[in-house]
This record gives C-alpha cells, sequence and structure tokens, in this order.
C-alpha cells in the first residue's frame, strides 16, 4: 500500500530555493521518498504567495479528497508580511486545517518558521513588528500542533544566519541543503515517535550563494519580489514602523510585546478543542519491487 503524502502551504514548501533542471523540489519532495520502503504517493499543493486563507479555502478541500496518510501544513510567514494580518483569522484558518487533516486520518507535521526582519536584516523599527507577528503565529502552530497531535519541528531554531549555506540568495528561502535540513528533521522525528518510515535521505553537498548570485538573484528576480509586495505591505510596514520607533524612544516596547501576547491568547481562546481521531502511516508491502518509488509529485514542475 502506497503512502500518501499531501503537502499544504507557500513558497518555502513549494520549493523555492532548491531548483532543479525540472522546476523546484523542495524539503517535502525530499522527505516524500524516505516516508516508506515501498510506494509513496506524493501531491504538493503549495503555491508561492499563499496566506492561511488559501490553505483553508483552496488547498484543504483539494488535499482532504486525495485522502493522505500523512499532510504537512506550513505557512503563515506571508500573512505576516501583509498589512491586514489578522492573528484571530490565521488561526482560525490554520485550525480548520489541522482539523480536517487530523480527523480524516493523516499524520500533520508543522513546524514554527523563523523571523522574516531577521533573516532579511532590516532595521529595528521594521524587524520588530514583524519578529512580534512572526512570534504570534509560532505560537499559535506551537499550541495546535499540541491540540491536533502534529509532528512540529523547529524550523525557526536551524542556525539560519551562523551556516550561511542553508539560505538561497533571497536571504529568506532555504537553499538545496536548508530544504534537506528541513526534510531530514521531519524524518527523524517521524522515526523517533514509531512511524514506520524508510530510509533517510543521503546528504547533499551545497555551497553557500556568493556574492554574484546575490547580485544576479535581485537584478532578475529580487526587485520584483520587493516591489511586489511594497504595494501591499510598505504602507502599513512604515506606520508600524514609526510607532515602533516612538516605543523604542520611550523603552515602552514591552507594551507591544504584551498587546500582541493577549491578542494571540484571545485568538486560541476562541477555538474549539479538538477530538481526536486516530491515525498512522501504512506499513510498506512486503517484497516490493519498486522500494522507496515516488509515484505521483507536482512539485517539480511549477515555475
Amino acid at each position: 500500500m502506497a503512502v500518501r503524502f499531501v503537502a499544504l502551504g507557500d513558497s518555502l514548501t513549494e520549493g523555492i530555493g532548491d531548483p532543479v533542471p525540472s522546476g523546484r523540489r523542495g524539503w517535502a519532495a525530499l522527505l516524500a521518498p524516505t516516508l516508506s520502503d515501498g510506494l509513496v504517493d506524493f501531491h504538493n499543493l503549495a503555491r508561492s504567495g499563499a496566506l492561511s486563507r488559501d490553505l483553508a479555502y483552496e488547498q484543504l478541500p483539494a488535499a482532504i479528497a486525495l485522502r493522505p496518510h500523512v499532510a504537512a501544513v506550513m505557512i503563515g510567514g506571508n500573512d505576516t508580511l501583509r498589512a491586514s494580518f489578522d492573528i484571530v483569522r490565521t488561526a482560525r484558518h490554520l485550525d480548520t486545517a489541522l482539523a480536517a487533516l487530523s480527523a480524516a486520518g493523516a499524520v500533520p507535521l508543522t513546524a514554527c518558521l523563523p523571523d522574516p526582519g531577521r533573516l532579511l536584516r532590516l532595521p529595528a523599527p521594521m524587524a520588530r513588528p514583524l519578529a512580534r507577528r512572526m512570534r504570534a503565529v509560532n505560537a499559535v502552530v506551537h499550541e495546535l500542533s499540541a491540540r491536533h497531535r502534529a509532528v512540529h519541528l523547529h524550523v525557526a531554531r536551524l542556525p539560519w544566519q551562523r551556516e550561511r549555506f542553508l539560505l538561497s540568495v533571497d536571504r529568506l528561502h532555504p537553499s538545496a541543503a536548508g530544504h534537506q535540513r528541513i526534510a531530514a528533521g521531519f524524518h527523524a522525528l517521524l522515526a523517533a515517535e514509531g512511524h514506520p518510515v524508510g530510509f533517510p535521505a543521503p546528504p547533499l553537498a551545497a555551497a553557500p550563494p556568493g556574492a554574484a548570485a546575490d547580485l544576479w538573484w535581485m537584478a532578475t528576480r529580487g526587485t520584483r519580489w520587493i516591489a511586489a509586495r511594497s504595494t501591499d505591505l510598505l504602507p502599513g510596514l512604515l506606520s508600524l514602523a514609526a510607532a515602533e520607533s516612538g516605543h523604542l524612544l520611550a523603552r515602552t516596547t514591552h507594551r507591544l510585546d504584551a498587546a500582541a501576547d493577549r491578542r494571540t491568547a484571545a485568538a486560541l481562546a476562541r477555538l474549539p478543542l479538538p477530538t481526536p481521531a486516530p491515525r498512522a502511516l501504512p506499513q510498506a508491502v512486503p517484497g516490493d519491487p519498486h522500494p522507496s518509488r515516488v509515484v505521483h509529485t507536482s512539485a517539480t514542475t511549477r515555475e
């Protein structure tokens, strides 16, 4: 029996930062063949730029229809980069997805995400509001992972800045090595929890992006990436930065932190408590002539 693995999320799960001749690969495609010694039926529904509402209303119905045994849900970073960010709404969308997938018998995979302001090395007045939002999203993901018995990986704790080769040239998405580190982390956690996974993938040799690669990305894609977000994020971010600067001068940023914590706690308090559902990965068929073969994937054909 094939293990059906469905990945939901945004550009991180779509595979940005891990290009291959056929398109993009990414951590989910790297994890897929290690989930079983037998066949793996892999579907990547993640889409660059996706928000939590896209997860709940577009990706989730398609995922449920596939009846997955394993379902990765890694999203929320784009929500924090929007002027309309609302932790109550983001929490509701995440809970809807994890509850439905868990109730359908899937093993959910979740992760806390690194702070985009820190990765991009933004100045403190801009970085701090984004960090506050990312902490709120991660707090929600931590709590919902426990509620829905998800296999949770602390992606935010990986040494993204100390080990530069883990980041792609855009400094926001993992490199090929970073994607493999995420895949290896999920594989190790699944094995530690007793799921019948296959063998881990061999390590990839990868060098950190150089200055030429940084310049090429900025010239070909970086400017477009920044412009696309400036129309929505920048006005609100400038407003947040102005307010943050005032609190920094007055040494009252703790008030902003406390207010964010209260909103996060209120968002979680509004969510219903789940009813646990039985779930497990199927065992590989003894004597399978095609061990660890991925029989379907949509991740490597996207541009």
